[in-house]
């Protein structure tokens, strides 16, 4: 755009001529016209002169020495793209006003010139100058608006898609307790009645067991026995996931709650050869809940750790506080989780293993989100597997 002048100025332009009449006639035309005038002898002087008066126009004579116009004309349209140049020609041929035209002339004028044709193309030229300046700058504008629309458009995707995964985590969700309250209603009433002839078929067993000395009878009992086992553990696992009265209590330790849920399987611990470390925090804060039910969770993940390390291996428990919350990260080292199960691990009767009930895991994330808590794999490798925890001190949902 033109730059702001005192309102008997016109606009600023620089001659540059070494033949000192036309500098000076050309200097005094334009000065009695309203123009700011700057001369120079050389394209040089110029260059400084365009440098520091950032001219809106420059009159350049197309024969000089040291540099010539069409050279001094390509680099004032490099440094200076705002100042429109107007060359003077004494060769009025069209090969060299199609050459300064592709050099970045916007006019070229012949020697010897009319004065007021002079100021007339100049007028011209400085018109055409503002109009051109205004659209590059609407131009740049309107760049300038698509890109912020872009960024907008891009922002609203993102949002977008944000809400759509959260929506479609809390459908995932809704789903997941709806399937784990339908289990325990059918659980509870189911305990009962599968039972009393379970227990009824167990007693008859282990009378034909006592009563029986074939040998490959004994043994066939002694597998009905281990299945009727099975069966129990099956039912008692579907009782878990069930809600039950909780004793609720605003105290509750989760270290001393890890401790007792560790010292149920310490024969196992011994006689697997398993390695326990304990990492906790000097400072963990309490947290309301029912210490039996916070005991579970711990109880399903160490079952599954140590079924994961048959052969030794360590398992490590830590405890910490983060903003909050109370951390726990429970590791083993066994042989990790295969990436095709993991988006399944936590949902009800999916197991990995040959004899699993595949309630284990559910249960405890019915439970941590009982007490607005959350369990998520931490990581998982050949290496092992790290389950994080997390559970707000002192509080509990509604």
């Amino acid at each position: 755009m033109q730059d702001s002048h005192p309102p008997d100025i016109k606009a600023t332009v620089v001659i540059i001529d070494d033949e000192p009449n036309i500098l000076e006639l050309s200097a005094l035309i334009l000065s009695r016209r309203g123009y700011q005038v700057f001369k120079a002898a050389t394209a040089h002087e110029g260059m400084d002169i365009i440098a520091a008066r950032n001219p809106e126009l420059v009159l350049l004579d197309y024969m000089m020495p040291e540099m010539d116009g069409l050279s001094a004309l390509r680099e004032i349209r490099a440094r200076f793209p705002a100042t429109y140049v107007v060359m003077f020609t004494g060769k009025g041929s069209e090969e060299i006003a199609v050459e300064l035209m592709k050099g970045g002339a916007c006019e070229y004028i012949l020697k010897p010139f009319n004065n007021r044709d002079l100021v007339e193309r100049l007028d011209n030229v400085l018109r055409i100058r503002e109009i051109e300046l205004q659209n590059k700058a609407l131009q740049k504008e309107h760049e300038r608006l698509l890109q912020e629309i872009e960024s907008w458009n891009q922002d609203l995707q993102k949002r977008v898609r944000e809400k759509s995964e959260a929506l479609q985590k809390a459908q995932s969700e809704i789903a997941h307790s709806e399937r784990l309250a339908t289990l325990g209603y059918l659980s509870a009433g189911m305990a009962h009645e599968i039972r009393n002839p379970l227990n009824s078929i167990s007693l008859f067993v282990q009378l034909m067991r006592q009563s029986t000395t074939h040998p490959e009878h004994l043994e066939y009992l002694i597998k009905i026995l281990k299945e009727i086992d099975r069966i129990d553990s099956i039912i008692r696992k579907l009782l878990d996931s069930s809600r039950r009265t909780r004793t609720i209590t605003n105290d509750v330790r989760i270290d001393r709650v890890i401790d007792n849920a560790l010292e149920v399987f310490l024969p196992q611990i011994e006689a697997g050869k398993i390695q326990v470390k304990r990492s906790y925090s000097a400072v963990t804060p309490p947290i309301k809940a029912d210490a039996a039910e916070l005991e579970q969770i711990f109880t399903n993940l160490f079952l599954n750790a140590l079924d994961e390390m048959p052969d030794g291996g360590r398992l490590e428990i830590e405890i910490d506080a983060e903003d909050g919350k109370v951390v726990v990260m429970v590791g083993d080292s066994g042989k990790g989780i295969p990436a095709e199960a993991l988006p399944n691990i936590f949902e009800p009767f999916f197991t990995t293993k040959a004899r699993g009930t595949g309630m284990g895991l559910p249960v405890v994330r019915r439970i941590a989100r009982i007490y607005d808590g959350n369990i998520t794999v931490h990581k998982t490798s050949a290496e092992g597997t790290v389950f994080r925890l997390e559970f707000p001190a002192g509080t509990k949902s509604g």
